[in-house]
């Protein structure tokens, strides 16, 4: 079964991920190159982020052993890579 290639993450797949790892708000944002507020209004749909930090968070989580599944019936969705 493939679980497809995800080219953008939803906000709660960055809080999922970020629990996965037990990563803080404020570690994500230095590690993705942003700030903590494009991170916190992202995880909180406050506002739309740009494409760009969208790939850089998930590039950051990535990085750390994240793996996000893309919608394949039953919803997106993260996971730690083996």
């Amino acid at each position: 079964m493939s679980i497809g290639i995800v080219h953008s993450i939803t906000p709660g797949q960055c809080r999922a991920a970020r629990a996965l790892v037990d990563i803080t708000q404020p570690a994500l944002a230095e590690m993705a190159g942003l700030g903590l507020s494009t991170i916190v209004d992202f995880e909180k749909s406050r506002r739309d982020v740009s494409r760009d930090a969208v790939h850089a968070i998930q590039r950051a989580l990535e990085g750390a052993g994240i793996q996000f599944i893309s919608k394949n019936g039953a919803g997106p969705g993260v996971r730690l890579r083996k």
